[in-house]
């Protein structure tokens, strides 16, 4: 795969550029243009690649290092395709977040659709598989949580599963066709459990070599355990801020917004992938779902990937016990619909192109016409099995009867996600800007 790179940028940077092309300024990047005459901005429609006519055209992938590829359009100002133009960025505003989100849904999901087609193969759905490997018995008050120890729920605490459990578990789950292989501890924070983080790393070094990617959710992390996690070859660690910073009190109280960015910032130096995202159906508003989106996509990097879930309510939780109570306005709580999570899917991959949307919790309670509305928003990711940590999901059947319906192929492990066809094919308009040293160096 040593030739990934150079092909990659054959075909988006670019491989027949038109130097004689009129050099056309954004609105985006005339600022700096005007004021800075070392920058060129250059237009271009990529080109179809030398081999396009090969067989393993259709095949050409971006690096699977989010680092890599990002690199790789470090020079990219937008992308431009049926009418619509999208960047990656993180300066957005929450008006402008705002605007989006309130689009009539018909021109949303346009938008969302042309924005997904432009950076991704939407036929190329990554499948990720979730283990709790350490249920109940935690000590936050997460109030949708069937797991925490404040809320009498059906869930019995179980101890940390054995090292080879979690392999066996892991092993089913690769034959089923996942690719991803995600385990989850019920506890607030690793802290000083240096047995079960032993055992959890050898977990992650022996998934790691069976060939899948590797994605733990173990709570709060400092540093020094992102470092060891990272060595011990996990992929990427999940991390929800679970909603906007203003609504979060209302939801949790153990532990603060800060700590759960802290944790993202430790991951993120680590050089592990973030997964950050959160739930609909916590009694928030509109504007909450903006906050979350807001703080996503104004992060130093956005996340790997962006998880959407929306709550399952179990009985004996604060919002599951309100959600059940006729005679208590539920005022949002569990009230999500198809549409709902389509018009957060919709906006989070406008405002965040290269970032992997994964539909989440919630989905076994979806129809297979929703769940395509919300591919078509642009989710590329799922969860699949038949539990996520303690909630129902679609069995694996379910979902490879799914893909075959939709024209859906998985995403393989350890391998980057396809370049968009559209960009292959020189559908899309490319607006780069470039230093003058490095254009002509």
């Amino acid at each position: 795969m040593a030739t990934i790179g150079s092909a990659l940028r054959g075909a988006t940077l670019a491989i027949t550029r038109s130097r004689t092309a009129p050099r056309v300024v954004t609105a985006s990047a005339s600022k700096y243009f005007s004021t800075n005459p070392h920058v060129v901005v250059d237009k271009f429609v990529s080109s179809p690649p030398p081999t396009s006519s090969s067989p393993n055209a259709e095949a050409l992938r971006h690096p699977n290092d989010v680092h890599d590829r990002n690199a790789n359009y470090s020079d990219e100002d937008s992308r431009s395709m049926a009418g619509v133009t999208a960047s990656v960025r993180h300066n957005w505003t929450k008006q402008e977040i705002a605007e989006l989100y309130s689009l009539p849904f018909h021109e949303l999901m346009y938008r969302a659709s042309t924005v997904h087609r432009m950076y991704w193969d939407p036929a190329e759905v990554q499948q990720c598989t979730l283990l709790s490997i350490k249920t109940g018995g935690c000590t936050e008050d997460c109030s949708y949580c069937s797991q925490s120890t404040r809320h009498k729920t059906f869930v019995k605490p179980t101890p940390t599963m054995k090292v080879q459990e979690v392999l066996e578990a892991a092993k089913r789950a690769k034959d089923a066709g996942s690719t991803r292989f995600c385990m989850g501890a019920a506890w607030r924070e690793l802290g000083n459990k240096k047995n079960a983080f032993n055992h959890i790393l050898d977990m992650v070094k022996g998934v790691n070599g069976m060939g899948l990617e590797v994605c733990c959710t173990l709570g709060m992390l400092n540093a020094e355990q992102a470092r060891q996690l990272k060595e011990a070859g996990l992929t990427a660690y999940n991390h929800n801020l679970d909603t906007s910073p203003e609504h979060y009190p209302n939801v949790i109280t153990t532990r603060t917004y800060e700590d759960r960015l802290e944790t993202i910032a430790n991951v993120r130096d680590a050089g592990i992938s973030v997964c950050c995202g959160g739930i609909l159906g916590l009694g928030e508003k509109d504007t909450d779902r903006v906050g979350l989106l807001h703080v996503l996509a104004t992060l130093p990097e956005h996340p790997e990937s962006v998880p959407i879930n929306a709550l399952v309510a179990v009985e004996g939780t604060p919002l599951g016990d309100a959600d059940a109570d006729e005679d208590t306005e539920s005022d949002g709580i569990a009230d999500v619909d198809a549409f709902d999570m389509a018009r957060m899917i919709a906006t989070a991959r406008i405002v965040m192109p290269r970032t992997m949307v994964r539909l989440s919790a919630g989905r076994l309670s979806f129809s297979e016409a929703e769940q395509f509305l919300m591919f078509q928003a642009g989710a590329n990711s799922i969860f699949n099995g038949d539990k996520l940590l303690t909630t129902d999901n679609p069995a694996f059947d379910a979902d490879t009867a799914l893909f075959q319906k939709l024209g859906f192929v998985g995403k393989p492990a350890h391998a980057g996600p396809r370049v968009a066809p559209t960009e292959v094919t020189g559908e899309v308009e490319i607006t780069q800007v470039k230093g003058m040293e490095q254009q002509y160096a």
